[in-house]
C-alpha cells in the first residue's frame, strides 16, 4: 500500500460517495462471517463504516480479513456502494452504504481486550465492569463511545470559552505551579527542592493570588484554563488534580462578573448541547434563603419540594420531640413528598434512616390517605394543628409530610440531603434541563464550632459588605460579603467574589482568623505590599471544567470527563501512581521514609 493511510474517516462516507474508491483506517470494532461474505465494523473517532469482503471480489483480502479479530489495527480499500434497503443501519451516520474491499493490510494485532469495547449506559452498574478495571486500562476504556465522546465536548466547550473571553478583550495568562504553601482550604501537594535544602514549592490549589496580582499589574481581564491541586479526600465531584476557568478583572461589579459569567456559559450550552435551561435570566438566590427553602447552599431548582417552617404551628402541641427541641432553641421544619402516603413501613423505616445519617435525631410524618391523616404521631396534635400543618405546607391527598426537629444546622442539612434523595427516587430531576443559579449574599465568616473560631464562608481575600466593616470587631458573624457561588442542578460548579484590594482591611481579616503577624508576613507580605501600590478594585469566579462537564452529561463523576482521571483512593492504576522512588532521589532531596506512625 502507499503511504496514505486513508482517503476519508470511518464517520463520513454517505450514498454520495457511492461507486467512489475509498480506502480507511481505523480499529476493528466487531467481525461477523456470514457464509462466504466477511463484515467488518471499522472505527475511528469519527464513527463506523461496514467493510465487507467478498471472496469473489478479493481471495487474498478475504483471507487476511478471515484472520482479524476485534481492535486490530488495519487499512482497507474498495468501492462505496449502497446497501440493499433490508441492511440499511439507520443508528449509524454511515448506515446507507458499505465499502466492498478489495484489499486489507493489518497495521497492529490486538490482543483480547479486558472488557467489551462498548457504550454501557451511564449508571446501568449491571452492565459496567468495575471503574478501577476500566481505569488499568484507561486507553482502551477511552474508546468507548460515551467516554470518547465527553472528551471530545471536553474540547469543544474549552475552545468555546477561550473564544468568547478573546473576543470580550481578555488576556490568558499562565501561572506558576510550582508556587508558595499558604492556606486555601485543603492540603497542599508539596514538591520538594534540590537546590534550596529542606525548602518545598507548592502546587497551586487555585492560581488565587497570582491573578490578584495580575489585577495590580494591570491586566484588568485576565482568564486561564488553570490545572489546580488539592490534597483532600475524594467524592464523586472532586479530583487530586482538576482544571477550572480562572476569570478575575478589575474595575468590576459583582453584577458584571455574574452577567458576563450567564452569558458564557448560556451561550455554550445552547451553541454546543441538546439541553434546556430551565430559567433565564438565571436566579440569583440569597444565601439565607436558599438555607430556609432548600437546606443547603446549592440547591437543584429543577423540582420544588421546598422546606417548611411550622415550629409556630406545633409550638403547643403534646408531641414532646417538638417540644424538647423548641426549649432547646431548635425548629421544626418539614417538606412534602408528593404522592408517597402509601409508602410501607419499610420504605417509612429507610427515609428515617437516612435522615439519621445527615445528623438528625429521627423523622416524623404525616401520610394523608382516604381523605384522612395517619401516623403514630397523629394523636399528638389537634384537629385545627393538623389541618394547619397541612394547610402550611400545602400537602394534598396521597402526599406524604416529613418533619425533622432539632438545631436550625441540622434541621437544613437533614431535609436538604433528604429533599435531594427524594428528587432521585421520586424522578423529579429532569436529565435533559439545566437549571442554573447564582448564590449571593453569603456571610463573610462561619463559626467553627470544634475549635472555637471564625472560619472564612469561602477563602481568606473575600471582600467584606462595605456597611458591614464596622461589625468586624464587635460582631463578625454578622459581617455580609460579596461572594457568589455558580450552581448547576445540586451541583457547586465554581465560586468567586470581589476582592479585597486594601492592605488595612486584608490584614484586618487575617487578624480576625488569627493568623500571627509574622505568618502574615511569611505567606502574604508579597499579596499585602502588592496593595501598597496601586490596588484596583477586582474579583472574578472560577467555575470547574470537570464538574460543568459532569453535569452536562449527566454522568455520576468527575472521573468520566477526564481522559486520565485517578480513581476514588486517589490512585493512577494505568500508571501506578503514588509510587516509590529510588534511595538516591531522596537522598539528593534530604528525604527519608519512616514507617507510618513513627
Amino acid at each position: 500500500m502507499t503511504h496514505l493511510y486513508r482517503t476519508h474517516t470511518c464517520g463520513e462516507l454517505t450514498t454520495k460517495q457511492t461507486g467512489k474508491r475509498v480506502k480507511l483506517s481505523g480499529w476493528v470494532h466487531s467481525r461477523r462471517d456470514h457464509g462466504g461474505l466477511i463484515f467488518l465494523d471499522l472505527r475511528d473517532r469519527y464513527g463506523i463504516t461496514q467493510v465487507t469482503f467478498n471472496p469473489k471480489i478479493s481471495k487474498e483480502a478475504w483471507k487476511t480479513a478471515d484472520q482479524v479479530r476485534s481492535e486490530y489495527v488495519v487499512t482497507v480499500e474498495g468501492k462505496v456502494t449502497r446497501r440493499p434497503k433490508d441492511m440499511i443501519n439507520p443508528k449509524l451516520a454511515t448506515g446507507e452504504i458499505e465499502v466492498m474491499a478489495d484489499r486489507i493490510e493489518i497495521l497492529s494485532k490486538a490482543k483480547t481486550p479486558p472488557f467489551e469495547i462498548t457504550c454501557p449506559s451511564k449508571g446501568d452498574k449491571e452492565k459496567e465492569i468495575s471503574e478501577d478495571v476500566r481505569l488499568k486500562w484507561r486507553y482502551l476504556d477511552l474508546r468507548q463511545e460515551r467516554i470518547k465522546d465527553n472528551i471530545l465536548l471536553r474540547d469543544k466547550i474549552i475552545k468555546f470559552i477561550r473564544d468568547f473571553l478573546t473576543q470580550r478583550d481578555f488576556v490568558e495568562i499562565e501561572t506558576p505551579i510550582l508556587g508558595k504553601s499558604t492556606p486555601e482550604g485543603a492540603r497542599d501537594y508539596l514538591v520538594p527542592s534540590r537546590l534550596y535544602w529542606g525548602k518545598f514549592y507548592s502546587l497551586p490549589q487555585s492560581p488565587q493570588q497570582y491573578k490578584q496580582l495580575l489585577m495590580v499589574a494591570g491586566f484588568d481581564k485576565y482568564f486561564q484554563i488553570a490545572r489546580c491541586f488539592r490534597d483532600e479526600d475524594t467524592r464523586a465531584d472532586r479530583q487530586p488534580e482538576f482544571t477550572q476557568l480562572d476569570l478575575e478583572m478589575s474595575f468590576v461589579t459583582q453584577k458584571e462578573i455574574l452577567d458576563l459569567c450567564e452569558e458564557l456559559f448560556t451561550q455554550a450550552i445552547e451553541k454546543l448541547t441538546d439541553k434546556k435551561i430551565l430559567k433565564k435570566p438565571w436566579p440569583r438566590l440569597k444565601y439565607k434563603e436558599c438555607i430556609e427553602k432548600y437546606g443547603i447552599d446549592k440547591p437543584d431548582l429543577r423540582f420544588g419540594m421546598e422546606l417548611v417552617d411550622v415550629t409556630e404551628i406545633v409550638k403547643g402541641s403534646k408531641f414532646k420531640v417538638f417540644q424538647d427541641a423548641i426549649k432547646n432553641k431548635g425548629v421544626i421544619k418539614g417538606l412534602v413528598a408528593p404522592g408517597c402516603a402509601e409508602y410501607s413501613r419499610k420504605q417509612l423505616d429507610e427515609l428515617v434512616e437516612y435522615t439519621k445519617q445527615s445528623g438528625a435525631k429521627g423523622l416524623a410524618w404525616l401520610a394523608l390517605k382516604h381523605k384522612k391523616v395517619e401516623s403514630p404521631i397523629a394523636k399528638f396534635f389537634s384537629e385545627h394543628e393538623i389541618n394547619e400543618l397541612v394547610s402550611e405546607t400545602r400537602a394534598k391527598e396521597g402526599d406524604l409530610l416529613l418533619f425533622v426537629a432539632d438545631k436550625p444546622k441540622i434541621v437544613a442539612q437533614a431535609l436538604g440531603e433528604l429533599r435531594s434523595y427524594l428528587g432521585d427516587k421520586l424522578k423529579l430531576k429532569d436529565p435533559n434541563v439545566l437549571a442554573c443559579c447564582f448564590i449571593i449574599e453569603w456571610p463573610l465568616f462561619e463559626w467553627n464550632e470544634e475549635e472555637k473560631r471564625l472560619d472564612p464562608c469561602h477563602h481568606i481575600f473575600t471582600a467584606p459588605k462595605e456597611e458591614d466593616v464596622p461589625l468586624l470587631d464587635k460582631e463578625p458573624l454578622k459581617v455580609g460579603s460579596w461572594q457568589h457561588d455558580l450552581v448547576i442542578n445540586g451541583w457547586e460548579i465554581g465560586g468567586g467574589s470581589i476582592r479585597i484590594h486594601e492592605r488595612k482591611l486584608q490584614e484586618k481579616i487575617f487578624e480576625l482568623l488569627e493568623y500571627s503577624k509574622k505568618e502574615i508576613e511569611a505567606r502574604f507580605g508579597h499579596l499585602l505590599r502588592a496593595f501598597e501600590h496601586g490596588a484596583p478594585p477586582h474579583g472574578g469566579i472560577a467555575p470547574g471544567i470537570d464538574r460543568f462537564l459532569m453535569v452536562l452529561q449527566g454522568e455520576l463523576n468527575i472521573r468520566e470527563v477526564i481522559a486520565f482521571p485517578k480513581n476514588q483512593a486517589a490512585q493512577d492504576l494505568m500508571m501506578g501512581a503514588p509510587a516509590e522512588v529510588e534511595e538516591k532521589q531522596l537522598k539528593e532531596l534530604g528525604i527519608e521514609v519512616k514507617e507510618k506512625g513513627k
